[in-house]
């Protein structure tokens, strides 16, 4: 029998109700916040070499940022991210962004990592969530997982053969940018649909978000996806998902009531 090994953890929430509802009930705008730390301590053991934290705004205007990311290094990153959130330390992470007007609160979903490597790679270039930035909010993607892919070599050749010049030899950006190209081909298809309607503006950017599919996303992408993980991500509109390798080697628990998934 092989010995219990530690892996990466994930954590995922997304509330269900207005951000005023959570105050009034809890007395806390950061009620999501604490959910996340909870269920990102109680994976602490996994967490030895660095965690991270992403999260959405939903409703954000034009020329306001709406994606958030928080990163650090080592066994106390994940004290270290928190207490960024509040405020008590300035932002590090070269390429991340400031914080929300209003703060982490503002934020309606929300994705944390613990990073345990196991492919010998280390470094905040290594910690979850990774980004990929567009100017089109449904463009955007954080990814973050718990994989340990067979066919990385098979992956990498079909991107590579579909146009694409991914920056790094890596499972987890090879994985953004292969997510990241079926995504903005879904969108491009839901463009060309309202395009065809007449929308323009607002209304074009919001029909796309309404009627894009993320499942097709999905669907497009997994099927070549050799070995064992499980996928949290979000896009820039709200879009999230979670996906578990067919076999089971990497489990998986989700929750859901009226109030949060």
């Amino acid at each position: 029998m092989e010995p219990l090994k530690h892996e990466c953890g994930v954590a995922m929430i997304r509330l269900l109700k207005p951000l005023t509802y959570y105050k009034k009930k809890y007395g806390t705008d950061r009620w999501a916040l604490n959910k996340l730390y909870l269920l990102m301590e109680k994976q602490h053991n996994r967490g030895q070499e660095g965690a991270g934290i992403a999260c959405v705004k939903l409703g954000a205007q034009p020329g306001e940022e709406y994606m958030f990311r928080e990163r650090a290094e080592g066994a106390s990153a994940i004290t270290e991210i928190f207490n960024r959130t509040n405020g008590q330390h300035p932002q590090t992470d070269a390429d991340a962004t400031t914080q929300p007007s209003g703060g982490w609160e503002s934020c309606s979903i929300f994705m944390g990592h613990l990073r345990y490597s196991t492919t010998g790679r280390s470094g905040l270039d290594y910690v979850h969530p990774f980004l990929r930035r567009n100017n089109w909010r449904a463009k955007n993607l954080a990814l973050c997982g718990n994989f340990n892919l067979t066919n990385v070599d098979e992956v990498f050749s079909t991107i590579v053969a579909n146009g694409q010049h991914p920056r790094k030899y890596a499972d987890t950006h090879i994985m953004l940018e292969q997510v990241g190209h079926r995504l903005d081909r879904e969108v491009e298809r839901v463009y060309g649909l309202c395009k065809a309607e007449g929308l323009a503006g607002l209304d074009l950017t919001h029909s796309i978000e309404d009627r894009m599919d993320m499942a097709n996303v999905l669907r497009s992408s997994s099927p070549l996806w050799d070995g064992g993980y499980v996928m949290c991500g979000l896009t820039g509109s709200g879009e999230t998902f979670a996906v578990r390798d067919p076999w089971g080697i990497r489990s998986a628990f989700w929750y859901a009531d009226d109030e949060v998934v």
